[in-house]
């Protein structure tokens, strides 16, 4: 079974950066955010492919924030610049060990493992 756990998350003010981090048990192809904001489905961040790189962004987050991933560590990051308090919510690592499905990427139900969630909460 992989694990998935995720950190970094914490209360910020508005205009600040923080950056999450996941640490996946085994090789994933395809790897990607999920946020949930209170009063909002479950939400497609951004997409990771391995061998390749960043993938897919929501536009909510294009622009401001980046996704990345480090084989050695196997930790997938999502560094976010300029918060707002719209971005706050939980926010989760998914992964799928198959590859990433073009447009279904940022679809929840693609990716067969999920990690727990870390809490991010951006005050005005």
């Amino acid at each position: 079974q992989v694990q998935l756990v995720e950190s970094g998350g914490g209360s910020v003010q508005t205009g600040e950066s923080l950056r999450l981090s996941c640490i996946i048990s085994e090789s994933q192809k395809c790897m990607a955010w999920f946020r949930h904001r209170p009063g909002n489905e479950r939400e497609g961040v951004a997409v990771f492919v391995r061998g390749s790189g960043p993938g897919t962004y929501s536009d909510s987050v294009k622009g401001r924030f980046t996704i990345s991933y480090s084989q050695e560590k196997e930790t997938l990051y999502l560094q976010m610049n300029s918060l707002t308090p719209e971005d706050s919510g939980t926010y989760y690592c998914a992964t799928e060990p198959q590859a990433c499905a073009g447009g279904t990427t940022l679809a929840h139900d693609f990716y067969r493992y999920w990690g727990r969630g870390t809490q991010v909460t951006v005050s005005s």
